[in-house]
């Protein structure tokens, strides 16, 4: 799916369901990667948050600490002689939660939580504490661009395709992961995400052989997240279970809408009673589980999105995406002169969303998502690695004290600590929690101060837009609303 927030909201500055962001429209500024920053030319606000160049998807929830990862069979991946194909082991020395794996009994341990953990032979006991290190999140972005047909509302790449080669595309997402892989070996992978495009399309045997290559090359952590978009109809019958044998433990579900009439303005593929089936699937056959809707719709009253609402959190997913309609240029929504709800409606039922989930189980972490965080999304919102593969995925990650952008396939350019800063504010003032200064100079190198207009920040303060501790700076309620804006002046 793909859509934003309305004129002067904030929109999501990732993917949604479909993956991607938005489109420019008129007015370009430029602030590190992010650009397309617009006006509302009536009333000065800005129409949407910048939209990201990255194909990685927005905001989904992750399971509770009780709940069980099927992770085991992702750790000692070998190769199948017979086949050249990597065969999955039982775990044994998957690290846990805490970064911790199996070490042999008389030997260095450098298993994440113990480092350099060796024997006394006379007593048998270990010459030194354990030394804590802790283990930063790492990400792997599987895009997968090509989808049966194109959304009227969507104006992202995509290639509509009833038929790929597959096997080929997936050997050159192999290519690409050993490529990356020569800079990123030391990092653990805490999460993996299927984005698109419309990656429920990809066989079941080609998922698991990219996760158990992941899985190969790099440290996994035992919690790991590894999650995909899905769309509820499929000419697979048993389409959520293969994908759940495949090794997805998180299924995105983009339903869109809860009635047939909006399902066919939005140019969905499903009906509501295909929809209906797969949530009931997906509630069954997954632990962790999110969907997607768009709102904002033309015509759409405020009291009929109340009650749309009120049905979706009643499923009992664990998390939930919201995206007002935005339409861009070069949609067919675009062509036929189809406009958005009008600002005032928008904001009225934007404030009424946030009011309503935060007060029914699902609290906004996040413009436009709510309940439990995203593993995979808090890293691009936090500042942390993650590396991208496939036709226009993007990835940050630092090695060797660099930090390196990637924006095209196997282009790998360094950032300066200042395009990082920016980056980090653009993304980091979208949480809730909003920027954790500490956090911030690890991931740039910068201070807070050094980095932003100060005295811009001071008069933002004061007119009630952000709240700044000494360890942290957020947004309030009526800084949510002008988001872009603030970024701006912050950025100046």
């Amino acid at each position: 799916m793909n859509a934003g927030l309305p004129k002067q909201l904030p929109a999501s500055a990732f993917q949604n369901s479909a993956g991607e962001g938005n489109a420019p429209d008129d007015t370009e500024r430029n602030t590190g990667m992010y650009s397309n920053v617009h006006e509302n030319k009536s009333t000065g606000l800005p129409k949407q948050l910048p939209a990201s160049t990255f194909q990685n998807s927005a905001g989904e929830g992750n399971a509770p600490d009780d709940t069980e990862h099927n992770t085991g069979m992702y750790s000692n991946v070998h190769e199948n002689k017979s086949t050249g194909l990597p065969k999955q082991l039982p775990a044994s020395t998957f690290q846990n939660s805490a970064g911790e794996g199996n070490a042999p009994d008389d030997t260095e341990r450098n298993t994440g939580m113990y480092s350099n953990v060796h024997e006394d032979v006379s007593t048998g006991l270990p010459k030194q504490l354990p030394t804590r290190r802790v283990l930063k999140p790492f990400g792997v972005y599987i895009h997968w661009p090509f989808c049966l047909s194109r959304c009227p509302y969507c104006d992202f790449y995509k290639e509509v395709k009833k038929d790929v080669a597959q096997e080929e595309i997936i050997d050159g997402y192999l290519q690409d992961l050993e490529y990356y892989h020569r800079f990123t070996q030391d990092k653990t992978v805490s999460s993996i995400f299927f984005g698109g495009g419309t990656p429920s399309l990809i066989k079941p045997q080609n998922i698991e052989k990219i996760i158990n290559f992941i899985a190969k090359k790099w440290q996994i952590r035992s919690d790991i997240e590894i999650s995909l978009e899905a769309n509820p109809n499929s000419d697979r019958e048993n389409m959520f279970y293969e994908l759940k044998t495949a090794g997805i433990n998180r299924l995105s579900l983009g339903v869109q809408a809860l009635n047939d009439k909006d399902l066919r303005f939005l140019g969905r593929t499903h009906n509501l009673k295909q929809a209906q089936k797969a949530i009931d699937e997906v509630l069954n056959i997954f632990d962790n589980h999110s969907m997607d809707l768009i709102y904002a719709r033309p015509q759409q009253s405020l009291e009929e999105w109340k009650q749309e609402l009120k049905q979706a959190t009643n499923f009992g997913f664990k998390h939930i995406s919201l995206y007002q309609l935005t339409i861009e240029e070069g949609t067919v929504f675009a062509a036929k002169g189809v406009r958005a709800l009008e600002d005032e409606a928008a904001v009225q039922m934007y404030a009424f969303t946030n009011d309503y989930l935060n007060t029914n189980g699902y609290p906004q972490y996040e413009v436009s998502n709510y309940g439990l965080p995203c593993k995979h999304n808090l890293l691009y919102w936090e500042g942390d690695d993650y590396i991208g593969i496939g036709k226009s995925a993007h990835g940050r990650f630092m090695s060797e004290g660099k930090i390196y952008a990637t924006t095209h396939h196997l282009n790998i350019e360094e950032l300066t600590a200042q395009e990082r800063a920016e980056e980090l504010i653009i993304m980091g003032l979208r949480l809730n929690q909003g920027i954790n200064k500490q956090r911030f100079f690890e991931n740039c190198g910068l201070t807070f101060a050094e980095t932003i207009n100060t005295k811009n920040l001071q008069h933002l303060i004061s007119e009630g837009f952000l709240t700044e501790t000494k360890n942290n700076l957020k947004a309030t309620s009526k800084g949510f609303a002008v988001l872009n804006k603030i970024i701006e002046e912050l950025c100046c």
